[in-house]
């Protein structure tokens, strides 16, 4: 996969962020567009377009939910702009929060408030729990098709979350 390449890392789900910075200075220096300034065009391109692709993937594998996304991608399990099916539980859920903070927008308690994002922050650690072991153990070729379709699932639960926090964030 193109950013794990560049890197020379590992395809893995959560990358070592210090591994990462290393590479990524060690590689800015190589690539960087001053050293190719008395270099012909082409050249000097090559150099921007190395620099573009390495922020890029500094920017994706520095971030756990960029990179669970650009993995996922990669292995042809998410689409972009992709509408995905959450589970009728998990959106029952979601719909007596969304209740519960419509009801703020009239009568702002911050203590429900505070009592809303902690209901959201339970669940997070609920929805993580069961991927944790493979997010954190991924190995290419041995993590199956069927766990990468769990932390999916996982990924758009965490989504929504962030979401709906959001949205509470918002209110006064």
């Amino acid at each position: 996969m193109e950013y794990f390449d560049l890197f020379s890392l590992p395809v893995q789900l959560q990358v070592d962020k210090k591994l990462l910075r290393a590479r990524y200075l060690e590689l800015s220096r190589k690539y960087h567009p001053d050293y190719f300034a008395n270099e012909e065009l082409g050249v000097q391109q090559d150099a921007l377009d190395a620099t573009a692709r390495l922020n890029a993937a500094l920017k994706t594998l520095s971030n756990t939910d960029e990179t669970i996304r650009y993995v996922l991608a990669q292995k042809g399990l998410l689409e972009q702009d992709e509408k995905y099916k959450l589970g009728n539980d998990f959106l029952m859920e979601m719909m007596d929060i969304n209740e519960a903070a419509a009801d703020l927008q009239f009568d702002p308690d911050p203590e429900a408030q505070q009592k809303i994002n902690a209901q959201i922050n339970q669940i997070g650690h609920e929805i993580y729990a069961p991927v944790q072991p493979i997010v954190e153990g991924y190995q290419e070729g041995v993590t199956t098709q069927e766990e990468l379709l769990q932390v999916k699932d996982y990924y758009f639960r965490k989504k929504y979350l962030e979401r709906l926090q959001q949205q509470l964030g918002g209110m006064h």
